[in-house]
């Protein structure tokens, strides 16, 4: 029976960001940074190809900090 399953790289079943091949230096988009950041440094490529989901998770957390911050200052006469 001949099987598949030979992994001679040690570091295949690491993080992402510890791998030899991932490059420290090399420029990711955002898809990537949002892959990397829900996964923990797991993997990189979670949420696809396209860069409509980076874009949206990018301008969901400036619109909740510009939200937060304008509410935090109407409110802040009130209390």
């Amino acid at each position: 029976m001949k099987t598949d399953f030979n992994y001679p790289n040690k570091d295949l079943l690491g993080p992402v960001v510890f791998r030899p091949e991932f490059n420290n230096f090399e420029k990711i988009n955002l898809n990537q940074a949002w892959s990397l950041f829900f996964t923990a440094g797991q993997e990189d490529k979670t949420l696809g190809q396209e860069i409509e989901f980076g874009w949206f998770f990018t301008n969901l957390l400036i619109a909740v900090g510009v939200v937060g911050s304008i509410w935090a200052a109407y409110f802040r006469n009130f209390v």
